[in-house]
């Protein structure tokens, strides 16, 4: 924006410029021209009484006293043919003056003055002065010089105004980018300083407005989600009870381990939901092959209740990935819990993890009925469920600079396929 408005600047100020002083200079020249011409005319105005009147002797000491004098050439034609003062041949200006007319004309040396003098007893006599294009153009170089240097002169105080108009907008504009990249990246405390003209300054206390409604709602959603999960808790205390009063200690271990697991998870939530600021890929990592074998463990235990074979195929690790370990667990339950919710008791599925051209590659693929077309959608589910269980899972691979894919088998089931970058070394600011 900057070099614009100087470039429009100097466009304008140039075609301005170029708009006054062209016909400036072409005047000036006019008016050298003619200032030349007219002292040369004055000039030969003075010896018209002597060529009127004196003899030849006369008449040419004085023109060659002229000629000195102006250092023009001065010329006298009389009536017998006679060439007094520069030697010279009738041009058609003499002889057009002859007849009794003055004029002034161009020539090859010049600008030839001529003028008629009547009243000498053998006619008509002829002045004829020649004004060198030295003379006529004396000082014009001069005059265009310091016109070009007046012109550039002008065009740079444009500049420099433009360039600090131009700074006065910049500058705030730029600090209204810089804050609205901050937000963007969750610093919900820039603000802008109002500077600049008066739409600017509107612009940046609407922003300042938006940022601090921004932080306001997502304060009060926190805290929405935290106070959520932590009525979580009576019915976790709840399960925890009657877990302790099983017979079985095995089941009673089992589901105590199940409680225990399900109240740090919601403890994590209300952590995240009221502290945590929104994740940046790459900062974190763990180890892929531990935490899909702690969670294939984990649910492996209802696959055996419900009759289902779990093929399990680990590369040997560690899989360090760029996903912190809380959220490629959570992406795997919410895969696992799939295959358990969507597919009838009895369906196989295998989990595989492998190390794949630079990523990690989690399988999870099914027995079952197959994949509904649509099932990434936040919030909708063909199949009746939240629809945020496979949502969670693509949010954790793009976290980790990888993607989720979704096929169906052509002889039955579905293949989801999780794929994990590897962490990035945090930047420093």
């Amino acid at each position: 924006m900057r070099a614009r408005l100087a470039l429009l600047v100097a466009a304008v100020s140039v075609l301005t410029l170029v708009a006054f002083l062209v016909p400036l200079a072409l005047l000036v020249r006019t008016v050298a021209q003619d200032r030349a011409t007219v002292r040369a005319t004055a000039d030969a105005q003075s010896l018209v009484p002597v060529v009127g009147t004196a003899d030849a002797p006369t008449i040419r000491l004085t023109v060659e006293q002229l000629a000195a004098e102006s250092g023009r050439p001065v010329s006298v034609f009389l009536p017998d043919g006679t060439v007094l003062g520069a030697q010279a041949p009738r041009t058609p200006a003499v002889a057009l003056a002859a007849r009794g007319q003055s004029l002034t004309g161009e020539s090859a040396a010049g600008r030839e003055v001529v003028i008629a003098v009547q009243g000498r007893a053998d006619g008509t006599g002829v002045i004829r002065i020649v004004v060198p294009r030295q003379e006529l153009t004396a000082g014009v170089t001069r005059a265009w010089l310091v016109l070009a240097l007046l012109g550039v002169v002008l065009v740079l105080i444009g500049l420099a105004v433009a360039d600090r108009l131009a700074r006065t907008l910049v500058r705030p504009i730029s600090e209204l980018s810089a804050v609205s990249h901050r937000l963007a990246n969750a610093e919900l405390d820039a603000r802008v300083t109002p500077a600049g003209p008066a739409e600017l300054r509107e612009v940046a206390g609407a922003l300042n407005h938006l940022a601090g409604r921004i932080q306001v709602l997502l304060v009060q959603e926190r805290e929405q989600v935290a106070d959520l999960s932590h009525r979580l808790r009576t019915p976790l205390t709840a399960l925890r009870l009657e877990a302790e009063s099983l017979r079985d200690p095995d089941d009673a271990a089992r589901i105590a381990t199940a409680a225990d697991g399900l109240e740090r998870a919601v403890t994590g939530l209300i952590q995240q939901a009221r502290w945590r600021r929104a994740p940046t890929p790459g900062t974190a990592a763990s180890d892929a092959a531990a935490v899909v074998a702690d969670r294939v463990a984990f649910w492996s235990v209802l696959a055996e209740d419900t009759g289902r074979a779990v093929h399990l195929d680990l590369d040997p690790g560690p899989l360090t990935v760029g996903v912190p370990a809380d959220d490629l667990a959570a992406a795997v339950d919410a895969l696992l819990g799939n295959v358990f919710a969507h597919t009838p008791d009895g369906t196989p599925f295998t989990v595989r993890l492998a190390r794949d051209d630079g990523e990690v590659l989690l399988t999870v693929a099914d027995e079952g009925p197959g994949m509904p077309s649509g099932a990434v959608r936040r919030g909708a589910s063909p199949a009746g469920s939240t629809g945020l269980g496979l949502d969670i899972a693509r949010r954790a691979a793009q976290a980790g600079g990888g993607r989720l894919e979704l096929r169906s088998v052509p002889q039955g089931g579905a293949q989801v396929l999780l794929r994990l970058g590897p962490p990035t070394p945090r930047r420093e600011a």
